[in-house]
């Protein structure tokens, strides 16, 4: 009876040993649950724009909300002085002067770049694109925008090429509020006040396109970021209900001029002139937008293991009422103001306690970023990055970023590391301790470290121009 007891006793513990090796195993062979991603940014949107950087007048509290959750970058920059090299960055990892992508509505995105929604598409996501382009012409067959019109067909160059499934999308800029239409009196290049009803109009010239290159007419009217949300609501939340991953590149127009604000939204700030109103109305509804769509994901049961970044794509232009915050100069000055830009990211799986950093982080690093958190093998990015992965960022490992930023716009030209940040232009090159002196006031005499500095900057420089000039692809 004893021997039968022991007997079933060993066999019972085999079997529990078998069964917790074949769950064990099982638990391996489970697929890793992929992040959704969503990459936001704001258009022309000064560093000091920001409640949650000590704006006092513009309300901005769901990007407040997001700087109290996730990581706050305090030294993140574009990677170009303007709109369309920035863009281009976000989607290549890539320096824009590589590309050939120099300034706005300048180039387009090379098909022989690798993409990525194209990397993202092939680790099984769905990619869609909402709001600006910018990154070429979106119809060869009429008038569009800046540089759309019959038969141009060197320019063109939609989404459709570059790894998207869905689009929503605009060549370049429109009014922030009512997109489609401009007053017939009383425009100005800064924006107006909002068309009232029957009020005269005459169309503002640039259109939305769909991923099939047809014109969109529908639900055009009103506050453009609720206009892009309205599409981008719908996309997130189908994927999410065909449990499939998602990658969301939302890029509004706010507030890149011309700057109109809804009845609504001026109303919250009537006590300051109306270029205020409605520069500092037409960020809080595209505030209150990113909340909406938050309050989507959690609805959805998605937030947890959904990353949202936030930027700009440049520091806030002249002539309006945006901050740098108190850095030097604004868009298309390689100084701090000019690239400098609001940085975030929530991930509440990942991030569960916030933080701030002052590691200097650029719009490069979000794919190979985003590439390395999703296990996409270096062999399918056949170019080289001059981002790099903040990976170790987000998992409180990275102390320094041990790795220079080069920049390029016009006649002048930036490289930066952890410390040091040296910027010149034909007349001259200044130095500066980025730790002691972000503001840029008082240029150092370092002359070994400013030489080091402009020797590197040359060989970036060197590299960019093998690169546009079609070495690198074997094209021109």
């Amino acid at each position: 009876m004893i021997f039968k007891k022991l007997v079933f006793c060993m066999v019972f513990m085999i079997w529990l040993l078998q069964s917790s090796c074949l769950s064990s195993a099982d638990k391996k062979k489970e697929p890793v649950r992929q992040p959704n991603i969503i990459l936001i940014m704001a258009d022309d949107m000064g560093w000091g724009d920001t409640g949650y950087n000590g704006n006092t007048i513009i309300k901005t509290p769901f990007l407040d909300q997001m700087a109290d959750e996730g990581i706050r970058f305090d030294r993140f920059y574009s990677a170009s002085a303007v709109c369309s090299p920035t863009r281009a960055s976000v989607l290549t990892g890539r320096n824009p002067y590589r590309m050939g992508i120099f300034t706005a509505n300048c180039g387009i995105l090379r098909t022989e770049e690798v993409t990525l929604p194209e990397l993202l598409k092939a680790k099984g996501y769905t990619t869609g694109h909402f709001g600006k382009w910018h990154l070429g012409t979106l119809t060869k067959d009429e008038k569009d925008a800046n540089r759309a019109g019959p038969g141009n067909t060197k320019e063109y160059n939609p989404p459709a090429l570059h790894g998207y499934d869905v689009a929503f999308v605009t060549e370049s800029k429109v009014p922030t509020y009512d997109p489609m239409k401009k007053p017939v009196t009383g425009f100005k290049r800064e924006g107006w006040d909002y068309l009232k009803e029957h009020e005269d109009h005459v169309p503002y010239g640039t259109y939305y396109w769909d991923i099939e290159g047809n014109k969109v007419t529908e639900n055009l009217e009103g506050d453009d970021s609720r206009v892009i949300m309205d599409r981008v609501v719908p996309f997130v939340s189908e994927a999410v209900n065909k449990k499939q991953a998602f990658l969301a590149v939302v890029w509004f127009h706010t507030p890149h001029m011309p700057c109109v604000a809804g009845p609504r939204h001026q109303a919250m700030y009537k006590e300051y002139d109306g270029l205020t109103r409605n520069y500092a109305g037409c960020i809080t509804a595209m505030d209150e937008q990113i909340g909406r769509l938050q309050e989507q994901l959690r609805k959805l049961g998605a937030d947890a293991n959904t990353m949202i970044w936030f930027c700009s794509d440049n520091g806030p232009e002249n002539g309006n009422p945006g901050s740098s915050g108190g850095f030097k100069e604004q868009k298309r000055s390689l100084h701090e103001g000019g690239i400098r830009v609001p940085g975030l990211l929530v991930w509440p799986e990942k991030i569960k306690e916030a933080f701030s950093t002052d590691i200097p982080c650029v719009t490069s690093d979000y794919l190979p970023t985003i590439a390395e958190i999703v296990g996409v093998d270096r062999k399918d990015m056949p170019y080289n990055s001059d981002g790099i992965s903040l990976k170790g960022l987000i998992d409180g490992q990275m102390k320094q970023r041990n790795a220079a930023i080069g920049f390029c716009f016009g006649n002048q030209a930036v490289y930066m590391n952890d410390e040091n940040k040296l910027y010149l232009n034909r007349k001259q090159a200044l130095l500066y301790n980025m730790k002691t002196d972000s503001k840029e006031k008082s240029p150092l005499s370092n002359q070994e470290t400013s030489e080091q500095l402009q020797k590197e900057l040359e060989e970036f420089v060197s590299s960019c121009h093998s690169s546009f000039n079609g070495d690198e692809y074997g094209t021109q």
